[in-house]
């Protein structure tokens, strides 16, 4: 199964794409919008900022692409910042893909970034966090989504109070941490991943 990789010009891809490659996916990191529709899955990953990861993909027509498969009922994932542009407009910078409503906020802690290992708390059933449940997954963010709809949160974590920790909606799925870097609980949600592309 192929796995497109929409590349804005940013983030560490590399160790993404062999992570997927463990999971038993065929990942390909592409500018090509085409590819993007056409792929079984399409995931925004990386690390930066909304505005500017927005204009890369805008740049290469990507973000069209992936509104087109959304509106097709097609699987789209984003992690981190990629999960960040799932939503709208970001105190960052920018403008997200609008896909689920709500903006991207600053973390409201003392300790900012929210960096390290923080514990998954489940806020509902989750094909993404299958067998993850209260896992220690690893954090680097400044900025999180603040969801309209309570209903696609799958998870928070707690960092001096809530943060969403992953959402699932329909074709659309988000991981604000980091499952290349989170170890044998960050390889289970990657294989759910592949798995829930399957039937989104």
């Amino acid at each position: 199964m192929r796995v497109a990789i929409a590349d804005y010009g940013a983030g560490n891809l590399r160790s993404l794409s062999s992570a997927l490659a463990r999971a038993g996916v065929h990942p390909i990191v592409t500018t090509d919008p085409d590819l993007v529709v056409e792929a079984p899955l399409a995931l925004i990953a990386g690390v930066g900022h909304v505005e500017s990861a927005a204009a890369g993909l805008a740049r290469h027509g990507l973000d069209d692409a992936l509104r087109e498969r959304v509106a097709d009922g097609r699987p789209v994932a984003g992690i981190c910042v990629g999960m960040q542009l799932l939503f709208g407009e970001s105190e960052e910078g920018g403008e997200g893909l609008g896909l689920l409503g709500g903006p991207v906020r600053r973390v409201r802690a003392p300790r900012v970034p929210h960096m390290g290992w923080n514990t998954l708390v489940a806020t509902r059933p989750s094909e993404l966090l299958d067998g993850v449940e209260g896992a220690d997954v690893y954090f680097a963010h400044s900025f999180a989504a603040e969801p309209a709809d309570a209903a696609v949160v799958a998870a928070i974590v707690d960092h001096d109070g809530p943060i969403v920790a992953a959402v699932e909606a329909g074709p659309l799925a988000g991981a604000q941490f980091h499952p290349e870097r989170s170890g044998p609980a960050g390889a289970r949600v990657l294989e759910n991943l592949v798995r829930w592309s399957r039937s989104a």
